[in-house]
């Protein structure tokens, strides 16, 4: 059916769900439009039938823009308003049944990268982006990559923007979801005493010609929406806003009858140039990132770092190249560039080791350095041996701007048996028997550098590596 090379993007949506096969480049080849449901079970065998009609035994990869609270970095569903999927794993469903890889991220964060590829963002790094539709949606790119913080930041819509307001599924008050949504448009409407039937673009018409019972409407209506924009402004310094959505250019048009007034927070808006399709666009797109292909946007521009982490006997080595066979990243070991060194050099002690040590560490990011933009390595290390200050440095050196950390470990004891089997066949100059104390009290108290996202891994279970590969590809490159 497809001649070329693609992806699906699935947009879930308040009233509708979007699908599209979407070319590396992020041309739509196909696409299709179902009315929604906020039944879970039959939302999700919506989904899966988008997906198939899509050509989804032929895709590349499958992107999934969800409303709602979802972990960007893992793909979670972690609650949401009109539909709840947080009881599914949609993630491992999806990817169980096509047998694909699978990106699940917030909607609004999949438009953002739309828009930012091929829409009114392009060439620009630092974007804010609202839909306006059933409720309201955020997500924010800083660096040109989009922001998750520790799960799921750019949940835009709950800012605060009176504390007497309505009610929010939330939990809050006064959200801004709650006061210049579509859904709140209504009732607006209904309060200016509209009748059902009376749409915004009923409403423009008058409200450009003066008429005060319009123009209470649309300030109502936007005025909150404004706020929301100048608190954004201030908090994250945007080149720019997007409004998207069903109802963003209604909304940019709104905010045009507010009062002048000027501020040190005013910002750039603009409406979104790929209209309903910036959801599957950017999930499209998304989900081909996950492939590891060549030809990845200027938004991924740099490196990326995967820090396999853990005290000697954590179990990481073995982790470093089993990862390394999934995704076709060279690994950077430390003993591996140390151990020539101990081949050569007699009478190595100890102090001399830990020089070797830190020359090979070094080593490590110096060859990074000389790698290309949008390299991505493996670098399997005790990391905690050398101070933060010194692996920060390194990092800026290598001009790596994507760090996941898979952090390995197991109980002190079972770390100290794991080395003290292999201390034989280690080169002189590695710590021998006599360190297998030091090396379980070290496991006691050894932790995660936390320079991003980081991933726990138990080393005494089965791992599954597919599922490692997987997260660490949306941690990397959830962009």
């Amino acid at each position: 059916m497809f001649s070329e090379r693609f992806a699906i993007g699935v947009d879930v949506g308040g009233t509708n769900m979007r699908a599209a096969s979407i070319s590396p480049t992020g041309d739509i080849l196909r696409k299709k439009v179902v009315a929604g449901s906020r039944e879970p079970d039959q939302a999700l065998d919506l989904i899966k039938a988008l997906i198939r009609d899509m050509g989804g035994e032929n895709a590349a990869a499958i992107g999934i823009g969800i409303p709602g609270r979802v972990d960007g970095w893992t793909g979670e569903v972690i609650s949401g308003g009109f539909l709840d999927l947080s009881g599914k794993d949609l993630k491992g469903e999806i990817a169980q049944t096509f047998g694909l890889p699978v990106m699940v991220a917030n909607d609004c964060g999949m438009a953002l990268i739309g828009e930012a590829r091929r829409g009114a963002a392009s060439g620009l790094r630092n974007v804010v982006m609202l839909t306006i539709g059933t409720g309201i949606g955020g997500a924010t790119m800083d660096g040109g990559k989009v922001v998750h913080g520790k799960r799921c930041a750019g949940q835009f819509g709950h800012l605060i923007v009176n504390v007497n307001g309505q009610p929010c599924p939330c939990g809050q008050r006064g959200c801004v979801e709650t006061e210049s949504s579509g859904t709140s448009l209504r009732r607006h409407l209904n309060e200016a005493g509209y009748s059902q039937e009376t749409r915004f673009e009923h409403v423009l018409p008058l409200a450009i010609s003066g008429d005060p019972n319009a123009l209470a409407v649309m300030r109502a209506w936007a005025g909150p929406l404004r706020a929301a924009v100048n608190t954004l402004s201030a908090a994250v310094d945007p080149d720019v806003v997007i409004l998207g959505g069903g109802m963003g250019h209604a909304a940019l048009q709104a905010l045009s009858f507010l009062p002048a007034a000027k501020n040190w927070y005013e910002i750039e808006i603009r409406g979104a140039l790929l209209g309903d399709d910036a959801g599957v666009i950017g999930a499209g797109l998304a989900a081909f990132d996950l492939t590891g292909e060549t030809g990845r946007p200027a938004a991924h521009a740099g490196k990326g770092l995967v820090m396999v982490n853990g005290v000697p006997g954590s179990g990481k080595s073995s982790l470093s190249h089993r990862l390394s066979s999934r995704t076709g990243w060279p690994v950077l070991a430390l003993d591996t560039i140390k151990n020539p060194f101990l081949e050569l050099i007699e009478d190595v002690d100890r102090p001399f080791n830990r020089v070797l040590g830190r020359a090979s560490y070094k080593s490590i990011f110096s060859i990074v350095a000389e790698a290309p933009e949008g390299s991505t390595f493996i670098v399997d290390a005790w990391f905690g041996f050398q101070p933060r200050e010194t692996l920060l440095e390194h990092v800026a050196m290598a001009g790596i701007t994507g760090i996941v950390e898979l952090w390995c470990h197991a109980p002190p004891e079972t770390v100290g048996e794991r080395y003290s089997s292999r201390a034989s066949q280690r080169l002189p100059g590695h710590p021998g028997q006599s360190y297998v104390p030091e090396l379980i009290e070290l496991a006691k108290r050894a932790e995660p550098y936390h320079l991003g996202p980081v991933l726990d891994i138990d080393t005494t279970k089965p791992q599954d590596v597919e599922s490692i590969t997987t997260w660490v590809k949306n941690a990397l490159f959830a962009t």
